[in-house]
């Protein structure tokens, strides 16, 4: 980078925000932090800001800082054509619109995200291509199949690959009887609440079919998920003459959103150390089991059926999963409760921005009664 890239953070107080901010300490010559934005957790983000000084800050609950202006919202960050990159690493709806309002004002945006492509991906694809902005994808399976592909018109096919969670090896039964404190046991990476049980049900890696499709343009059929329990190789790719073109490394967060986040560069940045394929010593594949894990197939059906199929389901699976980690559904039940959204759901083909947050409110209110009145 010939001068300082000029970056804001969405979501700087969670998982991904905290790992980018190490990864910006790391290399504090190559960055500029335009605005920190945080939800309720205002402390920590006050030290973040009182660290790394930004211009801006914005919290979800009133805050203040000596010599940073505060910000009203969100867009206002979104809206600020300073920035030459905008990394969104909040979880949630929330995600969507400051994406589309940075989109439009012609910035790029490091995606970390999945709720902005799983509720509205044709909408936010359309709208890079019509403003040329870049959308590069910070999910470790995402981030490997982008730096794999030198022409996306000789791919044939993109294997996202699946760590199985803490239950690859488990019964049905077992599964079915798992506490919270089970689910949440991840074997290879540390990760927020919500997404680690969406990693136990495989449901993270259905939405993460989703995001491949509207990223990449490629159809379900063509998106094939592999079980890999070690999570080296993070994701492939096959050319249609057979070849096929992997990305592998340690588990670390901090790779991919160094490489979104830098690109089309790459600096020595963290690393806990140089990768050993002799230390690594085995690499184990195996198809999913949609029997022991069917929230998969819902999320490849809802992808496929399309319009506000996913948003439906992306809304009717948050629900479900507060409601497990609060302790009023078993872990099976999420299947169960998304399932039953979605077979009463009717989707709405090529729908609005206003269209999708109608059905997304309308299905949390839906699940929510679904739930409490389940035994």
């Amino acid at each position: 980078m010939e001068k300082k890239r000029k970056i804001s953070i969405i979501g700087s107080t969670g998982s991904i925000g905290t790992q980018a901010l190490e990864v910006i300490e790391k290399l504090d010559d190559k960055f500029e932090i335009i605005a920190l934005a945080g939800g309720s957790n205002v402390e920590l983000l006050k030290r973040q800001a009182e660290k790394f000084r930004p211009k801006y800050i914005y919290a979800a609950k009133e805050i203040n800082v000596n010599g940073i202006e505060t910000l009203a919202s969100l867009d206002d960050i979104a809206s600020n054509k300073e920035n030459d990159i905008i990394l969104v690493a909040c979880s949630g709806k929330i995600g969507l619109k400051p994406t589309l309002k940075a989109i439009e004002n012609g910035i790029d945006i490091a995606l970390a995200n999945k709720e902005t492509l799983v509720m509205a991906g044709d909408i936010v694809m359309g709208k890079a291509r019509e403003n040329n902005v870049n959308i590069i994808p910070v999910d470790s399976e995402h981030c490997a199949i982008h730096q794999c592909i030198k022409d996306i018109s000789q791919v044939d096919k993109l294997i996202i690959t699946a760590s199985g969670g803490p239950f690859l090896h488990k019964s049905v039964e077992e599964i079915k009887h798992a506490t919270v404190k089970e689910t949440l046991n991840h074997p290879r990476w540390n990760m927020g609440k919500k997404i680690t049980v969406d990693s136990a049900t495989l449901m993270n890696k259905g939405l993460e079919i989703i995001e491949a499709h509207h990223l990449f343009g490629f159809d379900y059929d063509d998106i094939e998920v592999v079980v890999h329990p070690q999570s080296i190789v993070h994701s492939a790719i096959e050319y249609v003459d057979g070849s096929v073109i992997a990305q592998i490394g340690l588990p670390s967060m901090h790779i991919p959103i160094q490489y979104a986040i830098t690109y089309p560069e790459r600096f020595e940045g963290i690393k806990s150390k140089s990768f050993s394929f002799s230390e690594i010593a085995r690499l184990d594949f195996e198809k999913p089991d949609f029997e022991k894990f069917p929230c998969l197939k819902l999320a490849y059906n809802a992808g496929k059926l399309g319009g506000t199929a996913t948003a439906c389901l992306n809304a009717a699976n948050e629900e479900a999963v507060f409601a497990f980690l609060d302790g009023k559904i078993k872990i099976y039940q999420i299947y169960e409760t998304v399932k039953k959204m979605l077979d009463e759901h009717v989707s709405v083909n090529n729908p609005s921005i206003e269209e999708i947050f109608e059905v997304d409110a309308d299905v949390r209110i839906k699940t929510r009664k679904y739930i409490s009145g389940l035994d």
